[in-house]
């Protein structure tokens, strides 16, 4: 087995992307805090808001900026763990995190309001995030967005903000266009639509990407987070190098990871939706026997 160190330390840690993070960390704060009295209607920053904050730009280094970034191009599995946090963790946290009032103004720029009011429809939310989720594993595609630096960091930002538009219907606060069993019906219904690309996947029976199997295309996916120049000076014959499980058994972890994890997190969403809807059940059924004691009580 070979280190990870070979690749230098730029491929490891990504310098500037956690100079751009730490950036966007303190605009945020300024915007929040700082600079907040010079818009209206605005609220002051929780302390939950800012936690939440912080966490989601901590975990979009760990998972976009770390050695696990560079795993993600050297073990199948690796990449589907990245898969599942970035795309099913990380929008949630951004879209509670940000204060409601910043949420408003976003919202109210002409070109995004009707086109963010369209996108956020549940069933249009759901079929387009999924969509493009099974679209991006299918081989042939995977293999050539993995080998072209602007195309795969177009398509998967493209993709970060369609699954925020995916979590918005359920963890927002500014509106609300899904409630109670509606919310519940939403989370299955994503759970099945992610299930075909995670079966084709885990059922395969030989290796599927090239990216991962064939030693040329995937000493050029190597260059999404490696230098070239680097690449150059090493001897690599495929990812076999730096794992020791076959191809398909790295292959068929990663559909397992990518489905277990996926069915763990909108488990624990599942059960905050159904307790808060539980909640609010008990606290309207206490409202009603409060109104019915009422006449009785002025008596």
């Amino acid at each position: 087995m070979f280190s990870l160190s070979m690749f230098g330390f730029n491929a490891l840690w990504s310098p500037y992307f956690l100079l751009a993070l730490v950036g966007v960390l303190v605009g945020y704060f300024l915007l929040t805090v700082k600079f907040r009295e010079k818009f209206k209607d605005t609220a002051p920053l929780t302390v939950k808001q800012g936690v939440i904050f912080s966490i989601a730009i901590v975990l979009l280094y760990v998972i976009k900026g770390s050695p696990i970034d560079l795993m993600g191009h050297l073990m199948f599995y690796a990449h589907m763990i990245q898969m599942a946090v970035l795309y099913l963790i990380i929008p949630q946290l951004f879209i509670i995190g940000i204060p409601q009032w910043v949420w408003k103004k976003i919202l109210q720029f002409p070109i995004v309001k009707p086109l963010f009011k369209f996108l956020t429809r549940p069933i249009i939310a759901l079929v387009f995030f999924n969509g493009m989720f099974s679209f991006y594993h299918i081989p042939l595609i995977f293999d050539f967005i993995k080998t072209d630096v602007f195309l795969h960091a177009a398509y998967t930002s493209v993709l970060f903000v369609m699954a925020t538009i995916m979590w918005w219907p359920l963890v927002n606060q500014v509106e609300s266009r899904l409630t109670g069993l509606k919310k519940i019906g939403y989370i299955f219904a994503d759970g099945i639509l992610l299930t075909p690309a995670c079966a084709l996947i885990i059922f395969a029976d030989v290796p599927m990407y090239s990216t991962f199997s064939d030693p040329t295309a995937w000493a050029a996916s190597l260059e999404l987070c490696v230098s070239p120049t680097i690449l150059s000076t090493l001897s690599l014959s495929g990812p076999e190098m730096f794992n020791s499980m076959s191809l398909l058994h790295d292959q068929q972890l990663g559909g397992v990871l990518m489905k277990v994890l996926q069915e763990i997190i909108y488990g624990v969403v599942l059960f905050q939706v159904f307790f808060e809807w539980y909640q609010k059940e008990q606290e309207e059924t206490e409202v009603e026997k409060l109104h019915r004691l009422e006449p009785q009580l002025n008596e």
